[in-house]
């Protein structure tokens, strides 16, 4: 673990703030954070199966945060590795293993695959190319699977995707309980290993890629290889998120490839703040909720206010929600005139 700082706020950027403490320590909003996600449990009993797809998004957000927010590379095709993890779980589970831990693992393995498979593409070009590769290969795979329907039920969707008891104990159950702790305790396993992941010095020399990629090699730095690493580990992270909504679902639909849940994905983390970590989570949360608030308000213009509420954050709030947070913060400390 690195010596380097973080600052006081939830997972701002090491240059948004002096006030810096340890980055092993966990901080008390830090804390109420995961507190907040825990007693959405007992508090919104009617709404654990929204949570445990928020739940599963935010991971989804988190594993883009890390190669956009962190090392620079945009993507509109991050779906595919997402779809690749639930594809894995869902097909691993049809045919007769439905082990949630290893069907996650074998997600994982999936995306991690296609990924590193795929980095050598995408980490050599320029800002455009990587967002017309990754949209490429997202569409692709797309349409690998709605050729294949023997293998993936093509336009009609995997069904047939039977779960075991979690730990042989906990049975997914149509209340969303068992899939909204798990769901829980996967994204924050996984947070934890991203949160150690940005604050070594691996992920300070990726915070120097995205800064200024050509001085890099200058310092002995070895630029690609470090990129294609932490593509590969985002691609196992989206792999494991799509594992989860095979898995709580018990379902798997073509629309995981889909050029909208990719788009939707970069939305997100814009929103919630990308490069901070949390941003992807609180995003994720922010979107999601206001989706479903606005359509069930005004089920036709409901895009409109949805659009407004993205205008407003990106033009008045710097650095997304969080970044917003921050200003407000410091404005009222007396540190911005």
């Amino acid at each position: 673990m690195s010596n380097q700082a973080s600052t006081a706020t939830i997972g701002a950027p090491g240059r948004a703030s002096t006030h810096r403490l340890p980055t092993d320590r966990w901080r008390r909003i830090e804390v109420a954070f995961w507190l907040v996600a825990v007693a959405a449990f007992f508090v919104f009993p009617q709404h654990r199966v929204l949570g445990s797809q928020i739940l599963i998004t935010a991971l989804f957000a988190l594993s883009l945060d890390l190669i956009l927010g962190y090392a620079g590379i945009v993507s509109l095709g991050h779906a595919a590795y997402f779809g690749m993890g639930a594809y894995a779980a869902g097909i691993l589970a049809v045919h007769g293993w439905g082990e949630p831990i290893s069907g996650l693992l074998v997600a994982g393995a999936a995306g991690a695959a296609m990924g590193y498979a795929t980095s050598f593409l995408v980490v050599r070009g320029s800002d455009l190319a990587r967002l017309m590769v990754t949209l490429g290969i997202g569409l692709m795979l797309f349409e690998a699977a709605n050729q294949l329907p023997s293998i993936t039920g093509g336009a009609d969707g995997l069904s047939g995707v039977t779960m075991w008891k979690l730990l042989g104990l906990f049975r997914f159950d149509l209340a969303g309980s068992t899939a909204y702790l798990y769901c829980l305790t996967v994204l924050f396993v996984l947070f934890v290993v991203a949160r150690r992941i940005v604050n070594s010095p691996f992920g300070l020399s990726l915070r120097g890629v995205r800064e200024n990629v050509k001085r890099m090699p200058a310092i002995g730095a070895p630029v690609a290889r470090r990129l294609v690493a932490v593509y590969t580990v985002s691609a196992a992270m989206a792999g494991i998120a799509g594992g989860l909504l095979a898995q709580a679902t018990q379902f798997v639909g073509l629309d995981v490839f889909s050029f909208p849940r990719s788009a939707d994905l970069m939305i997100m983390l814009v929103l919630g703040g990308a490069g901070r970590l949390y941003g992807g989570l609180v995003g994720a949360a922010v979107f999601m909720i206001a989706h479903l608030w606005l359509s069930d308000m005004n089920p036709v213009y409901w895009q409109f206010w949805l659009g407004l509420l993205l205008v407003v954050v990106v033009l008045y709030g710097r650095g997304g929600i969080l970044g917003a947070l921050d200003g407000l913060r410091d404005r009222f400390a007396g540190k911005r005139p």
